[in-house]
């Protein structure tokens, strides 16, 4: 079992920064691939970006050139530093891990930018 809990979510104005954090807990050999997730109101679920266990990372082309994802292996722990955010950042960000083909949510953190 893995458990995530995410942190750093809060109210931002537009232009400004935040960094996300989820750290990872639990019974595991080591996890593959990790990324953040966001679902804004009435809307499915996106992703966001991931990056593997070798550092490969992929983004959304809405966020691309914006946020930054990074991992520290030895922490067990993702990053999504966002920058330059816009209104429509606005969302609940989730964290995702997988390890040996399952996959494990976090609770959410929200994230609000106002213009």
């Amino acid at each position: 079992q893995v458990q995530l809990v995410e942190s750093g979510g809060g109210l931002v104005q537009a232009g400004g920064s935040l960094r996300l954090s989820c750290a990872a807990s639990g019974s595991f050999f080591g996890i593959n691939a990790l990324g953040w997730y966001r679902q804004a109101p009435g809307k499915q679920r996106e992703l966001v970006a991931t990056i593997t266990s070798g550092g490969s990372t992929n983004y959304a082309s809405s966020v691309k050139g914006r946020f930054t994802i990074s991992r520290d292996n030895a922490k067990n722990t993702v990053y999504l530093q966002m920058n330059s955010l816009k209104s429509e950042d606005t969302a609940v960000y989730y964290c995702n891990a997988e390890v040996l083909l399952r996959y494990y949510w976090g609770q959410g953190t929200q994230v609000t930018v106002s213009s």
